[in-house]
């Protein structure tokens, strides 16, 4: 444990683990609740931190995603060194690195779970005019100094929990809230590895869980609905009524926590499931596992429906602004 302490947050529990990787400007923080709930059900879980991240923005700005998918390669096999089956998630642009990751190691991640998948900048807060970004960033010297601001509701539809992190972000404390603006450079390196991971997808085999809300501020739940549509192996969409884009820290975090375990638990063998019950917090937890009901997956149309009547998010005169990412 020493090893993957070094990386980030370690929960220990038995063999089975779980790789969690948070998002560009994020922290291994926002991943800390789900981290817990698997803990609980018997699953050793690592949130490694990511190149460049909780320190500043100069030295994010060092790093691209090759670097930020080292972090996840050098967390994968000192985890796996240590494990004797290993699943994968992240939230935002956290899973388009699992997903990519398991890209790299065909057969080797047991399966996904992907928060949020962040391929594309389409969700509510977002303004009109994004579809123009990828022109604007390409500007010699406006692309350069281009700056995403974090904006409200910062991803979170419980307002206390909202309120923290915004006062966290005033107090540039990038360890527990992550940056409060995004580098266009940065965005740019994410856009090129969404692209990769993009081209390998329908190839993939893992079985992957998405959880998204279909109130999603910066992602819409496309996103998720175009990785099921892509991907080569067998999927489950799990969408959200009363969370915005951080959904593994918002409203809805424990059904978040319910339903990757499940999805996890059911990718098992039997002899995995009972070292992962030997593991457990408390041997209720295994069998609500094993007593869940059939999963009812919405259908596409029920998913998007109402989706292209959303407004902008207005509150006390502060709405989306040129920049709004929490990715």
């Amino acid at each position: 444990m020493d090893e993957l302490a070094k990386l980030g947050p370690v929960f220990p529990g038995g063999p089975i683990g779980v790789l969690l990787i948070h998002g560009l400007t994020g922290t291994p923080a926002e991943l800390s609740a789900i981290a817990k709930d698997l803990n609980r059900y018997g699953f050793t879980v690592l949130c490694p931190l990511l190149a460049g991240h909780c320190r500043s923005e100069a030295e994010l700005l060092k790093t691209g995603w090759r670097d930020w998918y080292a972090s996840v390669e050098t967390a994968w096999q000192a985890f796996s060194r240590q494990s004797e089956a290993v699943f994968v998630g992240g939230i935002s642009a956290g899973a388009v690195l699992s997903l990519y990751l398991a890209q790299r190691h065909p057969g080797q991640v047991r399966g996904l779970g992907l928060y949020s998948t962040t391929l594309r900048w389409d969700g509510w807060s977002i303004p009109k005019f994004s579809f123009l970004l990828p022109l604007v960033l390409r500007l010699p010297v406006i692309g350069k100094r281009y700056r995403f601001e974090e904006n409200y509701p910062y991803g979170l539809k419980n307002e206390k929990l909202r309120e923290r992190v915004h006062s966290q972000m005033m107090r540039g404390d990038p360890s527990s809230a992550g940056f409060s603006g995004t580098p266009g450079r940065s965005l740019l390196e994410l856009w090129r590895l969404v692209n990769l991971m993009k081209a390998g997808l329908a190839g993939q085999q893992p079985p992957a869980l998405l959880v998204h809300a279909r109130d999603d501020d910066i992602a819409s739940i496309r996103n998720a609905l175009y990785i099921k549509e892509h991907i080569g192996g067998p999927s489950r969409l799990v969408a959200l009524e009363s969370s915005y884009h951080m959904i593994t820290i918002d409203q809805e975090r424990k059904k978040v926590g319910f339903e990757s375990a499940r999805w996890f638990f059911e990718q098992l063998t039997d002899a995995e499931k009972k070292k992962l019950a030997a593991s457990a917090k408390n041997p209720e937890l295994i069998a609500a596992l094993s007593e869940a009901g059939d999963f009812r997956e919405k259908p596409r149309s029920e998913l998007l429906k109402g989706l292209s009547k959303r407004k902008h998010w207005l509150r006390g005169g502060r709405g989306p602004a040129a920049g709004c990412l929490s990715s």
